[in-house]
């Protein structure tokens, strides 16, 4: 019996990128632990589950940028896709626009930037920051004229059912956003760990020229992944339209970030190949924690910003060194030191 269990946690531990996820999820332990003695008050009942709904989008974005960065891209368009999709379904809601026919047609606008992406990354074979970087800058144009570069009025109380689905509804004592998200993860964790598309994004990641010699279809499976990214980025643009209640031209603005951190922390590679969406889950949750942490012990708005920012640079530079092979060769490098070792 014993041995079983060795055995099934030495396969559980094999997983690409689990231990990242294990060791991630002992600092998350710790972070509770530290803000729990800092302030009490971090365990409540309430704040819990407003600290869960907080993080419920940092998920979903962090999904959507996972996917991506598994293949060895990026999508900086994130931000932007949230923004316009807010401000477009805020929009046609205030136009009289059925909520749900609202959310459909903003859904199909975010889906078609994620298809532009993937096509200007894996057909036009632009570098995916430049790519993503215009597509960025267009969506937030789109979001910005939607409605004549003006926040929107309320969209009323027509658009109750809508708000309670995506925000202020609980089902089984938790926030409907949190049940959402985990749908989400669950939908698409099947997909990248149990189909070939998931297959096909790792390989892809890991060697495309290798991939492509292995009959991989390799700018369907980038586009696929731009595609994800772009629906996630939809789908919190209508949570925070159900936030807020109306649409603003600055929603989403940092939430690349949000989800670039997200991903990396929970142990996603920048260089491609390499994470697991389990990881983006823990990563969203230290992320969150460290927002909410920070807040609850009084620490100003700067230090926050400057603390998450540097746990987010120490987590890519730890892959590339990881990565690369070469860390003690990139230390020496950056110090600018010569050393000896005999």
């Amino acid at each position: 019996m014993e041995s079983k269990r060795k055995n099934v946690l030495h396969q559980v531990l094999s997983i690409r990128g689990m231990g990242q996820v294990v060791t991630v999820s002992a600092g998350l332990l710790v972070l509770c632990v530290i803000f729990g003695a800092l302030n009490p008050n971090f365990y409540s009942g309430r704040n819990i589950a407003n600290l869960l709904r907080q993080i419920a989008p940092f998920i979903i974005v962090g999904i959507g940028q996972s996917y991506v960065l598994i293949t060895g891209n990026i999508d900086l368009s994130i931000g932007s896709v949230l923004g316009m999709s807010c401000m477009i379904s805020a929009t046609l809601m205030t136009k009289g626009v059925n909520p749900w026919a609202a959310s459909l047609i903003t859904m199909i606008a975010c889906i078609m930037v994620g298809f532009i992406n993937g096509g200007l990354v894996s057909g036009f074979k632009l570098p995916p920051f430049i790519a993503t970087l215009g597509t960025m800058t267009v969506a937030r144009g789109i979001a910005q004229l939607v409605n004549n570069n003006m926040n929107t009025d309320a969209i009323g109380e027509s658009a109750n059912g809508f708000r309670n689905f995506f925000y202020y509804g609980k089902t089984l004592s938790l926030y409907n956003t949190v049940w959402v998200a985990l749908a989400l993860w669950l939908v698409f964790n099947f997909i990248l760990s149990q189909t070939k598309v998931g297959r096909h994004i790792y390989a892809i990641g890991s060697n495309i020229e290798a991939a492509k010699l292995s009959g991989v279809n390799t700018a369907v499976t980038t586009t696929i992944a731009y595609i994800v990214s772009a629906f996630c980025a939809g789908v919190t643009g209508l949570i925070t339209c159900a936030t807020g209640g109306l649409g603003t031209m600055d929603a989403g603005t940092s939430y690349e970030l949000y989800a670039v951190a997200a991903s990396v922390i929970g142990g996603v590679s920048t260089l491609g190949g390499q994470g697991i969406l389990l990881g983006t889950i823990v990563g969203a949750c230290v992320w969150g924690v460290m927002q909410n942490g920070l807040q609850f012990v009084g620490a100003p708005v700067a230090l926050r910003n400057i603390v998450i920012g540097i746990i987010v640079i120490v987590s890519v530079l730890a892959d590339v060194i990881v990565r690369s092979g070469k860390g003690k060769k990139s230390i020496t490098r950056f110090l600018g030191v010569s050393l000896k070792i005999k």
